[in-house]
């Protein structure tokens, strides 16, 4: 697929966030006196941040706007802050953030038992249909899963 000939102005917002001054073409490009135009547009307001925003050590600024309905908190909020702390090229980064994901969802369960609504996880998990229409495939997972926690429980135990 050529992307060259795709026309991204159609995208609303294209280049919300784009530097003027930073042209990374320079040298090679033919300018024309139109140039700098595609950036001459009304910017949108910057979304005020009223809650702990967790951004990149890459870019010092604030997206113009992010999502507000869930901010950090408890250990996953603590493992993102550790992952925002690092670079976005290292595994430090990227790695915790799937594990904050990962224990966010737990903390959610947690949190809908302490309210005394019990989460439905067989149907939560599409574990009803995949048995309907893949049994096969949902026993091999199950076997599999069966196995290795039988693996760890037996470590465990020799281990004491």
């Amino acid at each position: 697929m050529n992307t060259q000939n795709q026309d991204y102005k159609n995208i609303p917002g294209w280049g919300m966030d784009i530097d003027p001054d930073n042209e990374p073409t320079y040298p090679i490009k033919n300018y024309t006196g139109d140039d700098h135009n595609r950036s001459n547009y009304e910017k949108a307001e910057q979304q005020p941040v009223n809650i702990e925003l967790l951004k990149s050590n890459e870019r010092p600024q604030p997206s113009v706007v992010f999502g507000t309905s869930v901010p950090p908190s408890g250990l996953s909020g603590a493992i993102r802050r550790y992952a925002f702390k690092h670079s976005e090229d290292r595994y430090r980064h990227w790695i915790p953030l799937i594990l904050a994901d990962r224990v966010n969802a737990l903390e959610g369960i947690i949190e809908d038992v302490k309210k005394g609504t019990f989460p439905d996880i067989v149907k939560e998990r599409g574990w009803k249909s995949e048995f309907r229409y893949n049994p096969v495939n949902m026993i091999g997972k199950a076997a599999i899963t069966l196995a290795l926690g039988g693996l760890v429980i037996k470590y465990l135990c020799k281990r004491k």
